[in-house]
C-alpha cells in the first residue's frame, strides 16, 4: 500500500518564527522605540506542498518577515494587538490558498531616560498578543504578559492540606510569597478591533498587581482566582483570564546552629523544583 492510500495530512500549518523588528518613531522631540518579537502562521490549503513538494499556493515564509518589516514602515507600530491585526490581514490578501492567518507579538519595553532619545529597558516582563484571523470569521484575540515577577512578605499563609505518610511541608500562617506571572485575557467577541489595547493592558496589568498586593492569600490557588477576577471586573472588554503561577518557594534558613533565631528574616530561594498553579477565570 502506498502512502498516499495509508496516510493523510490532517492538519498543517507554518510561517515565520521570531521576527526581531525595532520601529523608532521621531515625529515629537521624544522618541517612541517599539521593541517587537513577531511571529507568524498560515493555515489552509497547503497539502500539495506537504504531498508533492508543489509550492504554487504557497506564500514564503520570508514574505511573512518582509511583511512585518514593510507594514511596520507603511502603518508604523502601535499597539501590538493592532500591529498582529494589520499584519495577519495583509497575509490572507496576499495568500488565498490560506484560511487562517495567526500572528504572535511580543513586545520589550522601553522607557525614556531624558533628552528625548536614550532608553532604558522598563522591567522583565514581556507584553504580548496573541490573534488568530480567519478569513471568513471573527478575529480571535488576547493580549497578555510574561515573565512578570512579584513577591509579598506578609500576607500569605498555607495549611489545611491533606496529609499522607509523604507528607512532609509544615503548615504555616506567615510566608513569603512569589510567582512569576504568565497572564493572557481574551477579548471578548466582537472587541478585538474597537478596544483600547493601550487602556486594555494598563487596566489588566494594574489589576493583577492590586490584587497579587492587597490580596490575604491562604494558597497561591486563591491568589490566582482573586487575580484574574480581577481583571475582569476592571475590563469589560475581556471574556476570560487565564494565569499560570510558578511558586518561587523561599523556605527559611535554619540558623539554630550559630546560636540564632530566624523571625521570618532570612530565607533560601530554591529555583526547582516548583509547584505551579494554573486555571482560567471566566464571566458567568
Amino acid at each position: 500500500m502506498s502512502h498516499e492510500q495509508s496516510h493523510e495530512l490532517s492538519w498543517n500549518q507554518y510561517g515565520k518564527a521570531e521576527v526581531r523588528v525595532v520601529h523608532v518613531d521621531r515625529s515629537e522631540p521624544q522618541h517612541v522605540v517599539r521593541d517587537l518579537n513577531v511571529t507568524t502562521a498560515l493555515r489552509g490549503d497547503f497539502g500539495p506542498a506537504y504531498t508533492d513538494g508543489d509550492n504554487s499556493r504557497v506564500l514564503t515564509t520570508d514574505a511573512q518577515k518582509n511583511t512585518v518589516f514593510g507594514l511596520a514602515r507603511e502603518t508604523g507600530v502601535g499597539e501590538p494587538e493592532a500591529f498582529a491585526l494589520a499584519v495577519a490581514r495583509q497575509l490572507l490578501s496576499a495568500c488565498p490558498s490560506a484560511d487562517v492567518a495567526r500572528v504572535e507579538v511580543e513586545q520589550y519595553p522601553w522607557s525614556a531616560l531624558g533628552g528625548g532619545h536614550a532608553f532604558s529597558r522598563a522591567g522583565s516582563h514581556v507584553v504580548v498578543a496573541e490573534l488568530e484571523l480567519p478569513r471568513d470569521g471573527e478575529a480571535q484575540l488576547s493580549g497578555g504578559v510574561d515573565e512578570l515577577v512579584v513577591l509579598k512578605t506578609t500576607d500569605s499563609e498555607y495549611h489545611g492540606f491533606v496529609k499522607e505518610r509523604f507528607t512532609t511541608l509544615a503548615e504555616t500562617d506567615e510566608r513569603l510569597l512569589a510567582t512569576q506571572v504568565t497572564a493572557r485575557w481574551r477579548y471578548a467577541t466582537g472587541a478585538a478591533e474597537s478596544a483600547d489595547h493601550a487602556a486594555v493592558k494598563a487596566g489588566a496589568l494594574a489589576a493583577l498587581l492590586e490584587a497579587f498586593g492587597g490580596h490575604h492569600s491562604l494558597a497561591l490557588q486563591q491568589t490566582l482566582h482573586a487575580m484574574g477576577s480581577a481583571v475582569l471586573d476592571a475590563r469589560p472588554e475581556l471574556a476570560g483570564v487565564t494565569l499560570s503561577l510558578p511558586n518561587k518557594h523561599h523556605f527559611l534558613q535554619d540558623l539554630s546552629r550559630f546560636g540564632l533565631d530566624n523571625p521570618n528574616a532570612v530565607y533560601h530561594a530554591d529555583d526547582r523544583p516548583y509547584g505551579l498553579i494554573e486555571g482560567t477565570i471566566t464571566r458567568r
